[in-house]
Parts: C-alpha cells; sequence; structure tokens
C-alpha cells in the first residue's frame, strides 16, 4: 500500500551537541495547522519508523480517525556508543542532547509545520534508554510535554530518585509504561545482564503516587525486543495520543 502521509528529512545544526542530525518528520496526509495538533518526539526514531511501524500506524490510525493532526518526529542515534552518550543520564553528551532537542528540534519543528498555538500539545516516547531520556526529560520539562510512553525503560536508582525529587511537578502528565516479565536478566551496554523487571516495579509505585493519569502494562512474554514493543504500539498510540 502506498504510503498517505508525508516525511520529511529535516537537517538541524546543534550548537549544544556540535553535530548536524537528520531529523524525520511524518505528516499525515490531512494535517490542518488550524486544529488542534500533535507532535511526538521519538528517540530511536529510525527504530520506530523501521522496526515499529510508526509510518503505517500512523496512516492506518488517521484514516480510521483514531488519530488526527498527529505528527511523528523521529531522531536516531549514530551506533551504540552514541546512544549511550546522549540518552544515558551519566553520558557526556546527555545535557546537550537534551538541550538540543528542546531547545533547537522544537523550534524548527515549530516553524516548519506550522502548528496552532492555541491547540498544540506535544509527547516523547521511547524504548529503553530511549524511555529512560523520555521519562528524565519530562520530569525536566513538566510544562513542555503532555504525554510519555515509556516501553521497557532502564530504571536504577538515580532515575528512582529523579522521580521522587520532582514528585509536584508532574501530577498532570500522562504516562504509559510496559515492561516484559521475561526482561530479568537483559544484557546492556552497561552491564552484561539486568534485571528489568524489578526496578520497573519500583517505577511503577511511584507514578502511582504522583501522577493523575498513568497506565502501566506488563507483558507475559516480553523480551526487551522489538517483536513486544512493536505489537504493543496500535493499542498505546490509540489510548495516548487519540
Amino acid at each position: 500500500m502506498a504510503r498517505q502521509g508525508k516525511m520529511i528529512t529535516k537537517e538541524i545544526e546543534s550548537s549544544y551537541v556540535k553535530e548536524t542530525f537528520k531529523v524525520k518528520i511524518f505528516m499525515p496526509k490531512n494535517f490542518d495547522s488550524i486544529y488542534p495538533n500533535r507532535v511526538c518526539f521519538m528517540q530511536d526514531g529510525d527504530d520506530y519508523f523501521q522496526m515499529g511501524r510508526v509510518a503505517t500506524l500512523s496512516d492506518q490510525l488517521h484514516e480510521e480517525e483514531v488519530l488526527v493532526n498527529t505528527v511523528f518526529v523521529g531522531i536516531h542515534y549514530i551506533n551504540r556508543k552514541d546512544r549511550l552518550k546522549k540518552y544515558h543520564p551519566n553520558g557526556e553528551q546527555y545535557m546537550a542532547y537534551q538541550q538540543f532537542l528542546t531547545k533547537e528540534v522544537i523550534p524548527v519543528v515549530d516553524e516548519l509545520l506550522p502548528l496552532n498555538p492555541l491547540g498544540k500539545s506535544q509527547s516523547l516516547m521511547g524504548d529503553s534508554l530511549a524511555g529512560t531520556f523520555a521519562l528524565l526529560t519530562s520530569l525536566k520539562y513538566p510544562n513542555l510535554f503532555d504525554h510519555v510512553i515509556m516501553q521497557s525503560p532502564l530504571v536504577d536508582d538515580s532515575v528512582l530518585q529523579e522521580v521522587e525529587k520532582h514528585e509536584t511537578s508532574i501530577r498532570h502528565l500522562a504516562y504509559y509504561h510496559s515492561i516484559g516479565l521475561k526482561e530479568n536478566a537483559v544484557w546492556t551496554s552497561v552491564d552484561d545482564e539486568v534485571d528489568f523487571i524489578g526496578p520497573n516495579e519500583q517505577l511503577a509505585k511511584q507514578l502511582q503516587q504522583h501522577t493523575n493519569h498513568y497506565m502501566y502494562e506488563t507483558i507475559p512474554e516480553g523480551n526487551h525486543t522489538w517483536k513486544y514493543w512493536q505489537q504493543e504500539l496500535p493499542e498505546v498510540l490509540e489510548r495516548m495520543l487519540s
């Protein structure tokens, strides 16, 4: 089936990261800036477009009028080491990359579309470490984003402490959070094997206490792969972005 929406690739030279990024922006077929709209910013952007099939899902959900005026923006990494530098809270480019997203990407997207300032909402979506980045960025900029989708985020003590520090400022945010029940020994770039289940359960308890809009899903066969992240995306996008 021919693609209905339109993919735009925009090069952005970051003064914060000192790097030129290719940002992919997928607009629905009948996008109209007169009406309320939503922009979903995705780290691991190519993974979401290719393995997550976000463009195909966007076409389908807009055709069914489940989504309306929703734009997906994907930003990708160079390699695993580069991903760690940008997404991990201890990464050497983490803060610069966060500024790149909030102070350079968002204004470019606003200018390109253009969006209706009276009816605009912004979301963050990420898997694994990109999910961690989405969570922490929402804590730092709670007035910039409305919805956050985290699929199997990496959670450690420092992440849990950050949530506690911002408990009073994230009450209005909406979070979707999922974890696979076979993610008890996940290989990561930092440690050989990490238990994702226990820390994510702790995160779930915190977010249930500190937010009014929180959805937590456990995937019985989920094992930290795109097979399971992709399977849940249609329902996730409908529940969070419709």
